[in-house]
């Protein structure tokens, strides 16, 4: 049989659970997957490395290494692991980090080092940069306040002396910043070959939409015949999409990626009242569900409307749930 080819575009902690979720979904006979990530982390240690050794951001395609190895336990273990006694750029930096900045050294090459790594941990399918240029994200707020720095403008409120901006705001424009950039032809190649791409829910700005920004990206996701599923925030965050209700994720998609979403896969399952009270004490967050049915009704996209959740003491995606929703209404 042929396998169903599935492009992921996204950043964030939760590339380990859509990978590992549709790799325990798909079976071997299946699958073939990539993850095609972006390049503007830079906060914290990743940014010292960033500085010192003039490598992309590795923070986040660890992740999706962890989640592509057949032994995925001990690699992820492994990855998390860091010295605690050393110097400020090994001391404070993760096992992952310090290796694919070795490797990237000795390859003479990002990408090349990346896929050493990937051979050494039997990575089953691709992980693909974005771009292969050292970008950077900026954003402007409603105020148009203009911030340089996904550090500078994803600010904890614990951290209040690194705030440089009002962050009770949405941002209404954002874009890359200092160098030539262009998209990766591998990644151009992944989703033109591809039976479905996925655009992955996660910080919307500072992690969905800059994959959207690089040039041609927009281009190739008209281009490709693939199936393109956006998977919409279960929350709002603070300071991205305070107010944002649905309609509002799905538009400022295609603001950056054009009118190319084929489904809009979206939480109706409720939250417990307890949990949504302490996301808009503690964070002030609010839950992103279907309104108004109407709204939809003439829309080039269909919406699908699931139980999505995995709800304990917070909310986050389930994997094995979406895959199967993925795999039982867009794949079959």
């Amino acid at each position: 049989m042929n396998k169903i080819k599935i492009s992921v575009i996204w950043w964030g902690s939760g590339t380990f659970n859509v990978l590992y979720g549709l790799k325990k979904v798909f079976t071997e006979e299946e699958r073939d997957l990539r993850a095609i990530i972006a390049m503007t982390d830079s906060g914290w240690t990743t940014w010292e490395i960033r500085d010192k050794y003039w490598v992309l951001p590795p923070w986040d395609i660890r992740r999706a290494v962890a989640a592509l190895a057949r032994d995925t336990w001990f690699v992820r273990k492994l990855f998390e692991y860091k010295f605690k006694w050393e110097c400020w750029v090994i001391g404070w930096n993760k096992i992952w980090n310090i290796l694919l900045t070795a490797l990237a050294d000795i390859k003479w090459s990002f990408e090349s080092g990346l896929d050493e790594a990937c051979k050494m941990f039997d990575t089953e399918w691709q992980i693909i940069p974005v771009t292969l240029e050292n970008v950077h994200l900026g954003v402007i707020f409603d105020d148009w306040t203009k911030i340089i720095w996904e550090k500078n403008i994803d600010v904890s409120d614990k951290n209040d002396f690194e705030r440089t901006h009002n962050i009770d705001q949405n941002v209404k424009e954002a874009f890359l910043v200092w160098w030539d950039w262009i998209l990766n032809p591998r990644a151009r190649e992944s989703i033109m070959t591809s039976d479905i791409v996925i655009i992955w829910p996660w910080d919307f700005y500072t992690s969905i939409v800059p994959n959207l920004l690089s040039p041609g990206m927009k281009e190739v996701l008209k281009e490709t015949k693939a199936k393109i599923v956006y998977v919409v925030n279960i929350m709002t965050k603070k300071w991205e999409t305070t107010t944002y209700e649905l309609p509002d994720f799905i538009d400022n998609i295609e603001k950056y990626a054009g009118e190319i979403i084929d489904y809009v896969i979206v939480n109706d399952w409720n939250i417990s009242d307890e949990l949504v009270e302490k996301y808009k004490i503690e964070e002030w967050k609010k839950p992103v569900k279907m309104k108004e049915y109407h709204n939809f009704l003439n829309k080039k996209y269909k919406i699908i409307n699931a139980d999505l959740i995995n709800e304990s003491d917070v909310v986050r995606h389930d994997p094995l749930k979406l895959a199967k929703i993925i795999k039982e209404k867009i794949a079959d």
